[in-house]
């Protein structure tokens, strides 16, 4: 099975991104197959600036895990431009793109979840 995974919310703000990666990280272990689709706010989350305290997650380690794992992220072109998100400023883990990619990713899931 092919889940999508849509998220809207951007890092330390929510609970959107733990919880999407919670569930990214049990749907693998079930042996699916998963790809992510950043949008909104939800573009920061792969911010090459981020520099959390250590005792603190790192999200855009997280998601770099997740890419070693096979996932691939794809963050909306627009939604970075208007966030300040742009190809230098995105982590080794995102790929920039446009909403195409969402409607590909909708036609091609069996399920897109939201976060």
């Amino acid at each position: 099975m092919k889940l999508g995974v849509l998220i809207k919310d951007g890092p330390y703000m929510h609970q959107a991104m733990d919880s999407a990666y919670n569930f990214i990280t049990a749907a693998l272990e079930m042996g699916q197959e998963v790809e992510v689709f950043l949008y909104n706010d939800g573009v920061y989350n792969t911010c090459n600036f981020m520099d959390p305290p250590r005792d603190e997650r790192h999200i855009a380690n997280l998601l770099a895990e997740l890419q070693t794992k096979g996932v691939r992220m794809v963050v909306c072109v627009a939604a970075g431009k208007r966030r300040g998100i742009v190809t230098n400023t995105v982590c080794s883990a995102g790929e920039i793109s446009g909403l195409g990619q969402l409607l590909e990713l909708c036609i091609t899931s069996d399920r897109l979840v939201t976060f």
